[in-house]
Order: C-alpha cells, then sequence, then structure tokens
C-alpha cells in the first residue's frame, strides 16, 4: 500500500531517505551506518555482472569518492515512491546522482526497535551526458 505523504510512518522513513541522500551527497559513511542495517546488502548488476556487497565492503567505496558536495554538484535527490507491506517493512523507490551517473535505487527497509533501517539497496545507474 503506497502511504500517504502526511502519513507518520511515510514521514519516518522520507526522514531516513533524507539522511541516505546527505549521506550519499557528503560520502558520509556516519550517516550511512545510521540509515543502513549492519547487515544490509548492496546490489547491482548495470554492467552486465553481479556486485553484491556487504556494508563492510561498501562503506570503504563511499569513503574514497570525492564528495559531490565538494564539487558543488546540483543535488537531484528525489523520492518517487513509498509503499509499505506491513507496519515493519518498506519500498523506496528513490533517484539521485552522483558525478555523471544518474541513480534509480530500489531500498527495502524495515522498522527494527523502533527505527527504520535500509536493509537492501538494489541499484541501476545511467551515465549521464556529462560523462
Amino acid at each position: 500500500m503506497t502511504a500517504a505523504v502526511n502519513d507518520p510512518g511515510y514521514a519516518a522513513v522520507a526522514a531516513v531517505l533524507g539522511e541516505y541522500f546527505d549521506g550519499l551527497y557528503y560520502c558520509d559513511t556516519a550517516r550511512l551506518g545510521r540509515v543502513f542495517h549492519p547487515q544490509a546488502r548492496y546490489a547491482c548488476a548495470t554492467d552486465g555482472s553481479l556486485l553484491h556487497l556487504g556494508m563492510g565492503e561498501y562503506f570503504p567505496i563511499v569513503e574514497k569518492r570525492e564528495p559531490p558536495a565538494s564539487r558543488n554538484e546540483t543535488r537531484r535527490d528525489r523520492i518517487v515512491e513509498i509503499r509499505f507491506a506491513g507496519p515493519v517493512t518498506a519500498f523506496a523507490h528513490v533517484e539521485c546522482a552522483i558525478g555523471p551517473k544518474f541513480f534509480n535505487d530500489f531500498l527495502t527497509l524495515i522498522k527494527i526497535d523502533g527505527r527504520w533501517q535500509i536493509i537492501s539497496k538494489v541499484f541501476h545507474y545511467d551515465l549521464t551526458d556529462d560523462a
């Protein structure tokens, strides 16, 4: 079920997604660590082979990036949709850009101990004309 924007569940998940966008824009793994469950998975097959990482493998990649904020990149973060499968399970389709890559992310979230966390990130990216 798609939640209404004024639904408290929607607001809570949207707040997590805002922190997720900030973590990517500033390459801030402390922020990302607050929104990703420690056992979360990261997966992509855009290049034709499976990239499948845990957070211990993903965060060092983020830390090595030049933050889009340091280049004053225009932010293109957007929540496309948030859907709920029940009171503790949600799905978010979001978009964002980092450098020449435009991302479509499918994020699955779970609510544990009273807070929403991303448990999986599956994504595709396209290169923009800037590439």
